[in-house]
């Protein structure tokens, strides 16, 4: 069961924990991660958020997904494991 989700078009201002805050509200949150560039250290626009249960992840993937966010319609789906 993957509970691994990602979050893409984040407005460049958002951190770890506004990600954590908004996906709170469908369960229990083991991570949520802003992936930001190593020599600037800014923010590129996407994340990653693991949920305790699959059933948690599908909750905040059906509600989400398309949702506004800080400004932005964010993409909320399941990750895909990389190769």
């Amino acid at each position: 069961m993957n509970t691994k989700i990602y979050v893409g078009n984040l407005s460049f201002e958002t951190e770890n924990s506004d990600l954590e805050s908004l996906f709170s509200a469908h369960g229990e949150v083991k991570t949520a991660n802003v992936v930001r560039d190593k020599e600037s250290g800014r923010a590129r626009g996407f994340g990653f958020v693991e949920m305790s249960q699959a059933s948690h992840a599908d909750s905040a993937i059906e509600s989400l997904n398309q949702s506004q966010f800080m400004g932005r319609n964010i993409v909320v789906n399941m990750a895909k494991e990389r190769n």
